[in-house]
């Protein structure tokens, strides 16, 4: 029981820290794109924000609760 509920808590604590980035950061202005129209989008921003190296500690607490929440009841 002990341990589905740590991994539930894993679990949570993995997605609040991987969204931690994007909920603490502040709303950006609007600017004007080329091709028309204003965007909240941040400039030049790329995919790097989801690379595993900067998510790695989310990504194994999500894995590590995941695992005691499949087989915690087994113990």
């Amino acid at each position: 029981m002990w341990a589905i509920l740590i991994g539930a808590a894993l679990i949570i604590g993995g997605l609040l820290y991987l969204f931690s980035s994007a909920l603490g950061r502040r709303a950006s202005d609007a600017h004007h794109v080329p091709h028309g129209g204003n965007t909240l989008e941040p400039r030049r921003q790329g995919l790097r924000f989801l690379g595993i190296s900067q998510n790695w500690p989310a990504l194994a607490a999500i894995a590590i609760g995941a695992l005691l929440v499949a087989f915690g009841g087994y113990s």
